[in-house]
This record gives C-alpha cells, structure tokens and sequence, in this order.
C-alpha cells in the first residue's frame, strides 16, 4: 500500500502503525536520499524536492516508485510519500497496490509542523504555505502533483483528531483489506 498527502498530515503515522502489522516501510524519498547521499549532499527538505525533479526528468515521472519495486521484489510494503500520479501507477503495475491518502485541515498540519521541528521544516507559516503552494500542482512533468496524486486514492483517512480515533480509522482500512 501507499500514503500520499500534504506536509505533515500524518504519513510517518501511518507509516509507523503500518510497519507495527507487519509491513516493510519504505518510501519514494529513500531513491532520492540515496541518490544525495552518493552526490555527497545534504538531504534537506530542498535537496529532496530537487533531486526527485532531476531523478524524473532523467528517468520519467515513475521512476522512484519504479526503482522501490524492484527494491522490495514482491514483499508487501507500506510506500511513503508518493507525489506523482506516474508513481502511483507505477505502484498500481503490481495489481494488489492500494493507496491511501491522509488528509488534515492546515491548521492542524501547521501545528504538528511547529510541534515535531523537523531539520527543514519552515519555521514561518507563510514559509509552509508557500512549499505546499509549489508541491500540489507539478509545473512539469518531474515536478510534485499531490493534489493529481489524491485524486487517485482508493482510500482517504481524516486525520484531525486524537491518536486514538486515528488508530480507530486505522483498524477498519486494515480489517477491510
């Protein structure tokens, strides 16, 4: 399965309880943080953003999802941050592929952005306002297209209350699975 959805609405969450049934946790991010790491850069919030565009004009829009398939050669995984809708596809060309988009109102986002102080995360709110604003809408096809992305997600989880009705949500989309 895959998680999509705007900064800090709870993906690493879902990651974690995910990866507590059982689920290998890998994410679209680990192609490029690998890629820096060989270039010898940082990998900031900035650099990933980057290098994800540089990573799709070279190899098509896909092709972190693709590179994460060959990766897990059949295990079931729980995929972070998926962006394009070309990785979803991707996803999808394994036939049991399920994606969930987590979905928070901005204030809630904002809040648990300030809260977690993330190395990168900006520290402004116009600051996060403006990333996001660059993120939901690729402006070519290696850019990021979350709000494309969403559309094509099986399953959506609210996440704007406590842990505990998260878990609840949680517990039907695994029973339901």
């Amino acid at each position: 399965m895959g998680l999509t959805g705007r900064n800090a609405s709870g993906k690493s969450t879902l990651v974690s309880w995910f990866s507590e049934k059982g689920l290998r946790s890998v994410s679209c991010s680990d192609s490029i943080r690998s890629w820096l790491s060989d270039r010898g850069e940082e990998a900031t919030r900035d650099a990933l953003i980057e290098g994800g565009r540089q990573l799709r004009r070279e190899g098509g829009a896909g092709v972190l999802a693709e590179m994460l398939l060959e990766i897990l050669d059949g295990e079931d995984a729980v995929v972070d941050s998926i962006r394009t809708p070309a990785e979803v596809e991707a996803l999808r060309s394994r036939g049991d592929f399920v994606l969930i988009e987590v979905r928070a109102e901005e204030g809630s986002r904002w809040d648990r952005m300030v809260d977690r102080r993330r190395p990168g995360d900006p520290t402004r709110k116009e600051e996060f306002l403006s990333q996001e604003a660059s993120e939901v809408k690729a402006q070519d096809e290696a850019g990021q297209a979350l709000d494309a992305t969403a559309s094509m997600a099986d399953i959506v989880v609210l996440n704007d209350g406590t842990l505990e009705d998260l878990w609840g949500r949680l517990d039907e989309v695994w029973s339901g699975l």
